[in-house]
């Protein structure tokens, strides 16, 4: 039996000195943190959208993780890729690490649907979020932060 591939709560390597871009904070909600990285959920209900940011100060670039960091973060992007596809059951799921914007490391993780508003183009720049109301943030954060859990629980077997 392994470790946990996820870290919920308050010890371990998440821990360390890390502060998320003034942009991911007031654009995200924070959901949980796995053994990287935090796991945000983008305050826009028109996609199933999250946003994996390891914490590592000052990290730009996937290549600038050390490489037991990169490992790491790949089974994280496909941990949250099956929990959106799970939860959600997407057409489509995209995956990308752009930060023309914030700079800061992070990858985006959003289902996609034939019907969405910006299907078959990127969404950024595809209009005007829509942002969760307070019951329905709640209600998607803790089937997102359940789904996590069961992950982490089921790889422990």
């Amino acid at each position: 039996m392994q470790g946990p591939l996820y870290s919920f709560g308050d010890e371990g390597i998440n821990q360390v000195m890390f502060t998320l871009h003034n942009k991911l904070q007031d654009d995200t909600v924070e959901i949980t943190s796995l053994a990287l990285s935090r796991v945000l959920l983008m305050n826009d209900s028109s996609f199933p959208w999250l946003i994996l940011v390891p914490a590592r100060e000052g990290m730009r670039e996937i290549h600038e993780l050390v490489i037991a960091d990169r490992s790491v973060l790949i089974e994280e992007v496909a941990a949250a890729s099956e929990v959106i596809q799970d939860l959600f059951s997407p057409d489509k799921i995209n995956v990308g690490a752009l930060g023309n914007l914030v700079p800061q490391l992070h990858i985006h993780i959003i289902g996609r649907f034939r019907t969405d508003r910006a299907w078959p183009g990127s969404v950024w720049g595809s209009g005007t979020a829509r942002p969760y109301s307070e019951e329905e943030l709640k209600v998607v954060a803790v089937r997102i932060r359940k789904a996590f859990q069961q992950k982490d629980r089921a790889h422990d077997r």
